[in-house]
């Protein structure tokens, strides 16, 4: 019986090869950004407000106009047919049936046109700026013509973090595995993606889709995205993947939400696993969060009704919190509802609000 998200990674541990669990499961370097992505969730306690009228509530919200039923989409995880041989389809069928959207990767198993065609739901598709230019023009062309509905661009990744899970299993892909473009024989995954804010700049020139980047931490870059146009920003540190000791997303999320100021949308992801975490997140100011192992998790046990599964638990959970702590729907939720523990702040950061 699953009850939780943790039971879903319990039965895909078992179900999956050592080498496969752990690509999904790992992080780089020591792991401490990977843990610290759950821990900063209990760092924060929620103040309960009482008799309020909660019979009815609402989850339902918009991510760039498109609506959705609850503020949790699915994040882009790569090689999903690595957990399942339905893979991104399936991941698409159960994104619909809970009626929210999700974000396809580019490191997909199946070919974007056969995972758009997979449901009538909103898609985004994430991307990296290859070095590649006439690659990433000809990815543009077909995203805008398989009716994706926004560009996820992911900028943490100039070079691939040290996951040391996989050094050590020695994992690696089947050309069989790597559909999506057949990227992985153009790029290579070791390969560098660097770009700079003039390539965010060019792919505007290319494209009327909305953009929205992946992997910013700080309030500077968030300023510069602005800049850009950006629709929207994806707090995240890759899953603890890429810089091991980066900051959380959850402890990035105030300041840019400050920066911001409701320029763009934020969205959060990193080490969501209760619906307390998503009210959390959404009372700091997040739009939405995403999700990406608790659906692969989902996929190895059970296919599309697993994915659909999780995403139900975390909307019920999400729901029940909301409830005890008096909210009757997401424009109700503020900061007002945590409790911060004190903390020790550095002096850069003093001389940064200055």
């Amino acid at each position: 019986m699953y009850r939780n998200l943790f039971d879903y990674e319990a039965a895909a541990r078992q179900l999956l090869s050592r080498e496969v669990f752990d690509y999904y499961a790992g992080g780089s370097g020591d792991e401490f950004t990977l843990s610290q992505n759950r821990t900063a969730f209990t760092r924060l306690a929620l103040r309960p407000r009482v008799l309020t009228d909660v019979r009815t509530i609402s989850l339902q919200t918009s991510l760039l106009g498109m609506p959705v039923a609850m503020p949790v989409a699915i994040a882009p995880t790569a090689y999903a047919c690595l957990a399942h041989p339905e893979g991104e389809r399936a991941v698409v069928r159960a994104a619909e049936a809970t009626g929210t959207l999700a974000v396809m990767s580019i490191n997909s198993s199946q070919t974007l046109e056969d995972i758009r065609a997979a449901g009538k739901g909103p898609l985004w598709q994430q991307f990296y700026l290859y070095p590649d230019r006439g690659l990433t023009r000809e990815l543009l062309e077909r995203i805008t013509t398989a009716h994706y509905s926004a560009l996820v661009i992911t900028v943490d990744r100039p070079r691939l973090g040290k996951r040391e899970r996989d050094l050590r299993n020695g994992f690696c892909l089947h050309p069989d595995q790597a559909a999506n473009f057949a990227v992985s024989a153009v790029v290579p995954r070791k390969d560098a993606c660097y770009a700079t804010w003039k390539d965010i700049e060019w792919i505007h020139s290319l494209t009327s889709l909305p953009i929205v980047l992946k992997g910013i931490l700080t309030a500077e870059d968030a300023l510069l995205a602005l800049e850009q146009g950006i629709a929207g920003i994806v707090i995240s540190n890759h899953g603890g993947r890429q810089l091991d000791g980066a900051v959380t997303s959850m402890e990035a999320l105030p300041e840019i939400v400050r920066a911001v100021d409701g320029r763009c949308e934020v969205y959060v992801d990193g080490g969501i696993r209760r619906g307390t975490d998503v009210l959390k997140a959404l009372a700091l100011g997040a739009r939405a969060v995403l999700i990406g192992r608790p659906v692969l998790w989902g996929l190895a046990a059970r296919g599309s009704q697993g994915v659909q599964h999780v995403l139900e638990i975390l909307r019920d959970e999400l729901e029940l919190a909301m409830i005890l702590c008096g909210c009757a729907d997401l424009a109700s939720i503020s900061a007002e509802l945590l409790s911060f523990p004190p903390v020790c702040r550095p002096l850069s950061v003093e001389l940064r609000e200055r």
